[in-house]
């Protein structure tokens, strides 16, 4: 078997490791988000099932992107992404919804699921800017974006 190669990209192993455990955490929030999204499109219903239908395929398929990005830059850092949902139920701060609520409390648990996913990618910051990781940096902003984004549109989604 053949030994992996030296990972000499500037960011010391220690560092990457707590880049890589924070970026896993994010993983699991993020998959745990995705596989909620999908599923609240696969079953919404009432008045506004073609306007939540659609809105929730056009995040979960944004989300679906994002798992790779993310899986991705945890392996250029030099450490295994997880992906098994044992593992992601371990890693996540997201808790699983069960049954089948009505559509306006799929928005409201959206909402939480993103703002959560929001804290979990702000919380690796300290970390990213002290190991100098610009591309984690970058990933991570694109993330925030997205997610207070949504999180902004469901909310507005919850007003009289």
């Amino acid at each position: 078997m053949t030994k992996p190669a030296k990972i000499n990209i500037g960011i010391p192993e220690d560092k990457r490791e707590k880049i890589a455990d924070g970026l896993s955490r994010l993983l699991a929030d993020s998959y745990t988000l995705y596989l909620m999204t999908h599923n609240f499109h696969w079953n919404v219903t009432g008045p506004m099932f073609n306007t939540l239908h659609a809105m929730f395929m056009t995040q979960y398929t944004e989300q679906w992107t994002a798992l790779d990005q993310i899986a991705e830059r945890i392996r250029a850092l030099g450490f295994p992404a997880p992906g098994t949902y044992k593992e992601f139920v371990k890693l996540a701060s997201i808790v699983e919804v069960e049954g089948q609520p009505k559509a306006m409390e799929m928005v409201r648990h959206l909402v939480t699921a993103q703002e959560a996913t929001a804290r979990t990618a702000r919380e690796l910051f300290p970390l990213v800017e002290d190991a100098n990781d610009q591309p984690t940096a970058d990933l991570l902003t694109q993330r925030l974006d997205v997610h207070e984004k949504t999180a902004w549109m469901l909310r507005s989604l919850l007003e009289d």
